[in-house]
């Protein structure tokens, strides 16, 4: 019949009022990906290198049969991945210039598919250093927009809607992971303590803090609405889908400025504008065009690929829909070994208390003498000095710092942190260029050791008083003072 015709297949196919979202969605998502290869160029090769804390040739050595693919799994060196690095940031780079976008639509696909298993393979060596969930939101979301096709075609509408499911997954999974998780989130508390407890506080995280309570209440309630009911709108009609993301983005902007998340919430922004239409678009920003460049019809050998990956993704899809609705819901987790369809989720509880480990060094021969003088490390995002405007770091993402956050959560007994300790003790260039400030100037301490301090933002009138932005109270030493003897082992 007529109707069954391939012209009329490719028309249902097709989403020609969509070429402002896959422009953000090809550009933003390859943005994205440069900054996270360069993330990796500046620290793996000092926490994960040859001599790094954690040295990816002993994890490969000792996990022979990884299950997960990489390009490392034969042989690792940092020449290597220095060079897997600068090839990603390239292509990443020549992607948000739109150069590979102008011609058929395997040239992009193929871009952003060099970019998904450059970066994938990075991800499957990278141990607890590359355990975040942006990691693995980062590659599935490469994987799927690479399949927006090129500006000869107009953008397949299945594959806008599974950026949609992504986003969904993002945004409902975190909600409902807050909804099973702690008390906090149901009685409309959990605000009280989030902007002073997060990992990596921003520059206005104290001001979000010191607002009225009434006010953070309104955050949850906000939160909620955001997570658990706006991602269904995304598969509205139009102009609700695209109101939905306005919220969605809205909401992302407000903790992209509050705190430092890494990628997380740029990535959520991003994936958002595959509900925003051309029309609406053109109608609150009248300088985006309204007709885009004229494309034309989809050829049929990549209407037969965007269908073949339509299906692969949609099977992927059912064990992460059970999970969303699972009691025994996964936070961060992947269901196959191509990190694609994955689950996600953050802060199902929020830490009422802020725990810092300081680490300190000294040249004193006796660490015990009563006139010992300790000196402080000074770390990049992480609270320390306590006059220290916190920085703004996201969508850059200081991996060294996070780890430390953790430390007290879990346990300071952390094999990589006592390499680092190590480090420290060595005077090791790459490690301190990790930091903010070695209060040594390259000279090797005595010894160094972990104190563990409860930090808590500073009033306004503390904050008149003292000029000091953080008030903290020592606890303990959680790693008394140690130091390095031959053989390059910590004694106490």
């Amino acid at each position: 019949m007529e109707w069954f015709s391939w012209f009329d297949a490719r028309d249902y196919f097709d989403a020609r009022d969509y070429e402002f979202a896959r422009q953000v969605l090809q550009r933003g998502t390859a943005a994205l990906y440069a900054i996270a290869f360069f993330s990796t160029v500046n620290q793996f090769p000092a926490l994960l290198g040859e001599r790094g804390l954690l040295p990816v040739p002993a994890f490969l050595a000792m996990a022979r049969r990884l299950g997960r693919p990489t390009l490392f799994r034969w042989r690792y060196s940092d020449p290597l991945l220095r060079a897997v690095c600068w090839t990603g940031i390239g292509v990443s780079i020549l992607l948000v210039i739109g150069l590979p976008q102008t011609g058929p639509p395997w040239l992009p696909m193929l871009a952003f598919l060099t970019l998904w298993f450059l970066y994938m393979s990075i991800v499957n060596v990278g141990q607890t250093f590359y355990g975040f969930g942006w990691e693995i939101l980062l590659l599935e979301a490469g994987f799927t927009v690479a399949f927006l096709g090129s500006d000869q075609t107009p953008p397949p509408a299945t594959i806008l809607i599974l950026i949609l499911w992504l986003v969904f997954r993002l945004e409902f999974g975190a909600g409902m992971i807050k909804i099973r998780g702690g008390r906090e989130w149901r009685d409309m508390t959990a605000m009280f303590y989030h902007h002073q407890t997060q990992p990596m506080p921003g520059p206005l995280s104290r001001q979000a803090h010191l607002l009225p309570r009434p006010l953070h209440k309104v955050e949850v309630v906000g939160n909620h609405g955001a997570q658990l009911v706006v991602p269904f709108f995304l598969f509205a009609p139009q102009p609700l889908a695209s109101i939905a993301a306005g919220i969605i983005i809205v909401t992302q902007l407000w903790l992209v400025g509050t705190g430092n998340f890494a990628w997380l919430n740029w990535a959520a922004i991003v994936l958002a504008f595959a509900a925003v239409s051309d029309p609406v678009a053109h109608a609150v920003f009248p300088f985006i065009p309204l007709e885009w460049h004229a494309s034309a019809d989809t050829p049929a050998w990549w209407l037969v690929v965007v269908v073949l990956v339509t299906v692969l993704l949609v099977v992927f899809s059912y064990r992460p829909l059970l999970n969303l609705f699972s009691s025994q819901q996964l936070m961060n987790a992947s269901f196959n070994r191509w990190r694609l369809v994955n689950a996600y989720g953050a802060f199902g509880t929020v830490t009422k208390q802020r725990i810092e480990i300081v680490v300190e060094g000294t040249l004193d021969e006796d660490p015990h003498a009563p006139d010992e003088r300790w000196l402080e490390y000074g770390f990049k995002g992480k609270p320390g000095d306590v006059r220290r405007l916190p920085r703004q770091w996201a969508p850059y993402h200081l991996r060294l710092d996070w780890l430390m956050w953790f430390l007290p959560l879990r346990t300071v007994h952390e094999e990589w942190f006592y390499a680092f300790l190590d480090r420290l003790l060595e005077a090791d260039k790459a490690t301190l260029r990790l930091l903010r400030q070695d209060p040594f100037d390259g000279e090797r301490p005595r010894w160094v050791r972990a104190r563990s301090y409860l930090y808590r933002f500073a009033s306004r009138a503390e904050f008149r008083g003292t000029g000091e932005r953080w008030v903290r109270v020592l606890l303990y030493d959680a790693v008394p003072p140690v130091q390095l003897r031959p053989g390059r082992r910590l004694s106490g």
